[in-house]
């Protein structure tokens, strides 16, 4: 609170600044999240089989976020201090690495950039709050758990569940919802998803989305109670319906072809957090 406290004496303009400073750094690291994660996963659950089997370990070195350092997937290249500074080396380097001149994708000065911009979005919105600093947390997570699900359709329990359990804390004192409502939200959150999995499984046979998309609904109840549910779950649908029918159209892909849902929940918290659960002009949502 005292630290709270003390923002408030800062000129709201530099808090801003402040914030989409610190979101362009955070964005930075978050593509090395967004990198590395699934791939630790992937390590830690083959020298885990590994070592049942009594096998020696497939992946013996360190991997996590810190070893080893960047580099250039292609030529191997370890990338220099210069060369990680969020978008200026992007555009200093022209998109190109520096040794060996292979294209770095546009995604990584996005990704930096987003997470900026919806950071100091955070801080304009909530002002120097507890709700503030939570918001910017959240933005964090639900862009690393995008860019995740879409590139591997996983949604990593290392981000989810922390996500839900800061929910719940930060509801002790009715943060952005009631406790009560919160807890709520977290159980019929993950519920509903869960059922409507295995209504799909029974019917279709087959899985319709991933236990990681009931976690991370699950979380934003914790958030927002359960309340925010119906909006959460209608525009995650509603975008997530008009993506698949782009699929269908543009990419001729058929029906089966799967793709993650975590990024359309996480698109949906985005609006609920900074639009309010009332978003939705269709009288689904629930006052407190």
């Amino acid at each position: 609170m005292q630290a709270v406290s003390a923002l408030e004496a800062v000129p709201p303009l530099f808090l801003i600044v402040a914030a989409g400073l610190l979101g362009l750094l955070v964005g930075s690291f978050l593509n090395v999240v967004i990198h590395r994660l699934p791939r630790m996963m992937e390590h830690d659950e083959a020298n885990y089989l590994a070592e049942l089997r009594d096998e020696p370990l497939p992946h013996p070195d360190r991997y996590n976020l810190m070893v080893p350092r960047s580099a250039c997937p292609h030529c191997g290249h370890q990338i220099a201090a210069w060369e990680n500074v969020p978008v200026i080396s992007y555009l200093l380097l022209r998109g190109k690495c520096s040794a060996c001149k292979a294209p770095i994708g546009i995604r990584y000065p996005l990704v930096e950039l987003a997470t900026a911009v919806l950071s100091a979005l955070a801080m304009w919105h909530f002002g120097a709050t507890v709700q503030a600093l939570a918001a910017i947390v959240m933005v964090w997570s639900l862009v690393a758990l995008t860019m995740i699900d879409a590139d591997t359709q996983l949604l990593p329990d290392q981000i989810t569940l922390p996500l839900l359990w800061l929910g719940l804390l930060l509801n002790l004192n009715g943060a952005f919802a009631p406790l009560a409502d919160a807890v709520i939200g977290a159980a019929a959150g993950y519920l509903l998803l869960w059922s409507v999995y295995w209504l799909f499984k029974l019917v279709r046979g087959k899985e319709g989305m991933g236990y990681g998309d009931f976690k991370l609904m699950g979380a934003l109840g914790a958030w927002f109670g359960w309340q925010a549910l119906p909006a959460l779950v209608l525009l995650s649908s509603i975008v997530g319906a008009v993506f698949g029918i782009v699929l269908l159209v543009v990419r001729r892909q058929g029906r089966e072809t799967p793709f993650p849902f975590g990024p359309f929940i996480a698109g949906a918290g985005l609006i609920v957090l900074f639009f309010g659960a009332d978003v939705l002009p269709l009288g689904l949502t629930f006052s407190r």
